[in-house]
């Protein structure tokens, strides 16, 4: 597991102490690898999701930094999602 992996499952692990029970979602870090957070908590891993969110390095880090709006991410082209928007959203408030 990369160290961007590794850094990434701990601040969201922080963030998302009691898990995310709406749903599966996963983050993929192109280069880097892909986590997944569900109701069980945040885990390095690439398994199918309800919602896969896409990011760079740079920005994921700034959103889990809070220098960085999910929403304003996304309506920039700096994050894609992939499948359930509702989930993302769920998602990107739980991450505020």
């Amino acid at each position: 597991m990369s160290d961007v992996i590794e850094a990434a499952v701990a601040a969201l692990a922080t963030k998302m102490s009691g898990g995310f029970s709406a749903g599966v979602a996963k983050f993929v870090i192109p280069g880097e690898g892909a986590i997944m957070v569900d109701a069980d908590g945040v885990r390095a891993g690439d398994d199918e999701a309800d919602v896969t969110l896409t990011a760079e390095a740079e920005v994921f880090r700034a959103i889990l930094d809070g220098e960085m709006n999910p929403t304003s991410a996304f309506m920039t082209g700096k994050l894609t999602v992939d499948g359930s928007m509702g989930l993302a959203m769920q998602l990107g408030a739980a991450l505020a």
